[in-house]
């Protein structure tokens, strides 16, 4: 008995011991805005961790979403509501989006057309999108069922605007999570963050921080064409968040409520700029150690021997090409002594070399992290040059649209990649590419710096991006992070007022100088007189 007594005390006081090395554990309740693309492939990864540590997620989707499905067996939530419109309605758009890119890419002469157009179809994506704020907004039983979930936070991701406003409806904080928003005007006149003119390249400019005199100059007129363009439809949006919240509010104003802003770029990516404490990097966030490739896979692979192989990818957004372009870039790929691993949907082309494989989907990732990988032909998405540089691969850059010029601008200032134009592309222009990135060493060494940059952080991306999101659930917000500057005017936070006082008294100052001066010299002047007399 006393052996048996002996044993359960020894039992109690480890599981005792055990409790107390888990600690406090809180687990929260979050609801999820979402956006579509590659966008959601990162707020996904930062759900997916969440739910490892214990915490309820619920994700707002419409049922016309082409890239979130809702999936029975899946450990969050899905909520569906109802729009007025067809996929195929997102699908035109981003055919638009993708359109005018390549066929109007802004050159000195086009700036101000190619940002008209874009503003347009901004505008039409836009209105769709108030169409998602109405659906659910205006949907009593959905709001009723949102208001008595009892969440803790709205992640939610700007590009897809009402996350916020349904934030401010629910009475719970809200975070972001974006790469940069349309023209950045979100992050410097909303989020309040610095951004210098001088060194720190206004979005989609394709500039670099060191700038000469003329680029500075295209540099402040791209920062001015994009508030004009971007800010002539957020009177609608002014007048929209006015309404549901029942009081007089700005677009702005809204979104400047954001505990956290969780930017999805690092150090190894961005220029060095300015930036506030409610304002996280956590690019990369979505890397990850490469795990072993399908049999088949790996048997093509390591039959490249020592030439290695190149892993060529145009992203989830650009499905085929055309008949003819394919057959460039296949020319192309025939021609190096490589074997390329393609990601391709479309008509397979004639040209095809015996050392390229089609591949309706690849593992990027892993690929990028073989032993054997070469080079990486990409689009320019953030998340494959995260993947690129978490890796210490050099790439070959083809941008097509959005940021992925401006992401390609930013490898080439680094070293890590050249660059080529989709829409003037020849076979030995892709050819001569190759090459270079391939036998020229320095595109390496610089890839390699970059990633081990990337490791080197004491916190990683995905792990700082929770802490955070965390940090604001436990605290029911983070206020002490933002800035002052959100309670200040335009005049207030440029010390306009300032230097306008200041002007009115040194104008005062010398006008009483000059009076007197003069009084003084008439007074002179009439001694002098008097003495002559």
């Amino acid at each position: 008995m006393a052996t048996k007594a002996m044993g359960s005390k020894k039992y109690l006081q480890l599981l005792l011991f055990q409790v107390a090395l888990l600690g406090p554990v809180f687990c929260g309740n979050m609801l999820v805005w979402p956006t579509e693309g590659s966008h959601w492939l990162n707020v996904k990864i930062i759900i997916e961790e969440l739910i490892r540590r214990g915490h309820s997620i619920t994700i707002l989707v419409s049922n016309a979403s082409l890239f979130i499905k809702p999936r029975a067996e899946a450990t969050e939530n899905f909520v569906v509501y109802n729009v007025p419109f067809k996929k195929d309605t997102i699908e035109n758009l981003i055919e638009d989006v993708v359109a005018l890119w390549l066929n109007n890419r802004p050159t000195t002469l086009t700036f101000w057309q190619f940002y008209k157009e874009l503003g347009k179809l901004s505008k039409n994506w836009h209105q769709m999108n108030r169409l998602m704020c109405d659906a659910v907004l205006t949907n009593r039983e959905l709001m009723a069922h949102l208001q008595g979930s009892g969440y803790d936070l709205l992640l939610s991701d700007p590009v897809t605007l009402c996350g916020d406003l349904l934030a401010l409806k629910l009475a719970i904080p809200f975070v972001y999570s974006l790469r940069f928003s349309p023209a950045s005007t979100v992050e410097r006149h909303c989020g309040k963050i610095p951004a210098p003119p001088s060194y720190t390249p206004a979005a989609l400019s394709e500039l670099t921080d060191c700038m000469s005199f003329g680029e500075r100059i295209k540099n402040i007129v791209s920062y001015h064409l994009q508030d004009y363009v971007f800010q002539s439809y957020w009177g609608e949006w002014d007048i929209y968040y006015s309404k549901v919240l029942g009081r007089p509010t700005t677009l702005c104003e809204t979104m400047g409520k954001a505990e956290i802003w969780l930017i999805r770029t690092y150090w190894d990516f961005e220029f060095p700029r300015p930036f506030l404490p409610n304002f996280e990097f956590v690019g990369g966030l979505h890397c990850q150690p490469a795990k072993p490739l399908p049999k088949e896979m790996e048997e093509f692979v390591q039959s490249s021997g020592e030439h290695g192989i190149v892993v060529f990818s145009l992203g989830s957004m650009v499905y085929n090409l055309s008949y003819e372009k394919s057959n460039v870039i296949a020319r192309a790929l025939s021609q190096i002594p490589q074997k390329v691993l393609w990601r391709y949907k479309g008509k397979k082309p004639e040209t095809l070399g015996s050392n390229t494989r089609i591949y309706d989907w690849i593992p990027q990732n892993d690929l990028l992290g073989h032993p054997l990988t070469k080079a990486f032909i990409t689009h320019g998405g953030t998340n494959g040059i995260y993947e690129a540089i978490y890796h210490g691969i050099p790439m070959i850059g083809i941008p097509m649209f959005a940021d992925q010029h401006d992401n390609i601008a930013h490898m080439r200032a680094k070293g890590a990649a050249t660059e080529l134009d989709f829409s003037t592309l020849e076979t030995q222009d892709l050819v001569d590419a190759l090459n270079t990135v391939i036998n020229n060493s320095t595109y390496k060494e610089n890839a390699l710096r970059l990633s081990k940059i990337h490791h080197d952080q004491p916190v990683k991306p995905l792990d700082r991006a929770v802490f955070w999101i965390e940090f604001v659930m436990r605290h029911k917000g983070a206020k002490h992070l933002r800035p002052a500057a959100h309670h200040l005017t335009w005049y207030q936070y440029h010390c306009l007022d300032v230097l306008a006082f200041l002007f009115t008294c040194t104008a005062i100052a010398v006008f009483i100088l000059v009076k007197c001066c003069l009084f003084c010299c008439r007074r002179c002047g009439r001694i002098a007189k008097r003495k002559k007399e």
